[in-house]
């Protein structure tokens, strides 16, 4: 039992002396915070991607914006997340004195490209005649598309967008890059300070698998509840 006791004196001396513990606190609020705030800018950005691809199709009017969005999807699609969160930092938000901020922003922008397709897919699954049922009560097609066809197509796509939020979960831990003190760059500092490479990373380690095994299991409760409530 000599190991175990020398393993708990280490596991004091990384995480409880000098309160360091409260640094991987910190760090897992502001990962959350950033999955989170992403998720919505990525869900608000995908659904208007998706919906001007829908209505352009066909439309030559609005050909101009299907091309923008074409572009959008190529070139955050085609790039690293880790190459984004550098431009944004370094280039395009230079001047920003919060990281978290313009973490926030690149993965939402980023998570934006991958949800607009689960969304579009999502409207193209539903029956085209909701369409032309939503036209014949006098309805516009951007308010048939709101009040009538959007409804039906999140309804299906729900489990899709959970799993998104899986995802973001685990890229946010390159936030780092950005000096923002995530939980994984919380580990770092505290692997620094302590010498100790081991406890910290596998502390983390054990965290993001916690957290996304919950996620699923949550994910998983709610598919089955939207199955009851379609029977």
């Amino acid at each position: 039992m000599e190991w175990f006791k020398k393993w708990i004196d280490t596991l004091y001396n990384t995480f409880i002396v000098d309160d360091r513990y409260m640094t991987l606190v910190s760090g897992f609020e502001k990962t959350i915070v950033i999955t989170l705030g992403a998720l919505v800018i990525g869900v608000l950005i995908g659904t208007v991607v998706a919906v001007i691809k829908v209505f352009a199709d066909g439309n030559k009017k609005l050909r101009f914006l299907d091309i923008l969005c074409n572009i959008y999807l190529t070139i955050i699609r085609g790039t690293p997340v880790v190459v984004q969160l550098l431009i944004s930092f370094f280039i395009i938000f230079v001047s920003a004195k919060d990281g978290t901020i313009v973490a926030i922003i690149t993965f939402g922008i980023n998570s934006g490209a991958y949800v607009a397709e689960t969304i579009r897919s999502g409207i193209m699954a539903v029956d085209p005649g909701q369409m032309e049922a939503g036209r014949a009560l006098g309805f516009s097609k951007l308010k048939t598309m709101q009040y009538i066809i959007l409804p039906q197509a999140l309804k299906n796509i729900l489990p899709a967008i959970g799993n998104e939020m899986i995802a973001l979960l685990k890229e946010t831990s390159v936030a780092g890059y950005v000096a923002v003190v995530d939980i994984t760059k919380a580990a770092n500092q505290i692997k620094n300070t302590t010498y100790d490479h081991i406890n910290p990373i596998l502390l983390v380690a054990l965290v993001y698998l916690a957290l996304v095994i919950g996620l699923t299991k949550l994910l998983g409760i709610f598919e089955r509840r939207l199955r009851k409530s379609e029977r």
